[in-house]
């Protein structure tokens, strides 16, 4: 294996994870595997063709080793699956919590109901305009940062092949269908992405016009879910972060805005004709 790249073969540790203690666990094990099979980090380095500085990071946790690492890792130091095993801990630990938390809650819900005033949900987006989003960050992502994100973003789109499908409507803003993040072509790609999902029978796509004269989502981002216990989860916009809520008083608060918003926005066939006439100016 070349080492060209080497440092491909970890994900940095993003500190506002709380999952350091099962990295630590592993690169703790993998540490004395390597001491058992009388390897110096150096020369294990060189076993699996990766840098020993990467092998420092991975044993002391400060670097979260990707699948074919510990494959590879696996084999060099004979543990019969042991290692390799470790990855099922780990694919978990790549993300922050409030992405599990989010994946978790998407997974089980059965009705998804969001408006959004800046960019397009996140279920709604193509590679291409999520990874242009990511790299728009500032301060800027590092690439490895960025990289991890877009997968995770990119597995939420199972809830789209889920049987029985959950009910998912959204709210876009004119201008989120307008601004040309990513270059044109990518938004033009994009607006074919909602023009597909919004043939879904258990998606509704609602597009709010700017010229409204009243509209009751001036207060950010809503986003409420919906489980088969009856139980909710609803989301709203705060300065920096999301506010995640199951209390009713603002639970029915964010369904009374959601409710309103939608009536004000176009209905979802005449959304659907007003995207289609955007993708063709674009």
């Amino acid at each position: 294996m070349s080492i060209d790249g080497a440092d491909e073969a970890g994900w940095d540790l993003d500190p506002a994870n709380d999952s350091e203690a099962v990295v630590e666990t592993v690169g703790h094990q993998l540490r004395l595997w390597r001491e058992s099979a009388g390897l110096r980090p150096a020369e294990f380095a060189k076993a699996l063709g990766y840098t020993g500085d990467l092998i420092y990071k991975i044993e002391r946790g400060a670097r979260i080793p990707r699948p074919e690492f510990l494959d590879r890792a696996d084999e060099v130091l004979g543990a019969d699956g042991k290692i390799a095993a470790m990855k099922k801990d780990l694919a978990r630990a790549r993300y922050p919590k409030k992405v599990r938390d989010l994946t978790r809650w998407e997974a089980e819900a059965v009705e998804v109901g969001w408006y959004g005033s800046h960019n397009f949900h996140g279920l709604l987006q193509t590679e291409e305009f999520t990874r242009a989003l990511y790299e728009m960050r500032r301060p800027a992502l590092s690439p490895d940062h960025i990289d991890r994100l877009v997968e995770a973003r990119m597995a939420r789109r199972s809830i789209f092949d889920r049987c029985p499908a959950p009910a998912l409507t959204f709210v876009q803003e004119e201008v989120t269908l307008r601004r040309p993040l990513g270059g044109r072509m990518a938004l033009r790609r994009q607006l074919e992405r909602l023009l597909e999902l919004g043939q879904l029978r258990n998606v509704e796509i609602q597009v709010m016009p700017t010229e409204r004269e009243d509209h009751a989502g001036m207060m950010g981002e809503i986003e409420v879910l919906k489980f088969p216990d009856g139980s909710a989860v609803g989301r709203s916009e705060v300065q920096l972060a999301n506010h995640a809520t199951s209390a009713p008083k603002e639970l029915r608060i964010l369904e009374l805005r959601y409710g309103i918003i939608r009536s004000q926005a176009l209905t979802p066939r005449e959304s659907l004709a007003f995207i289609e006439k955007l993708r063709g100016e674009t």
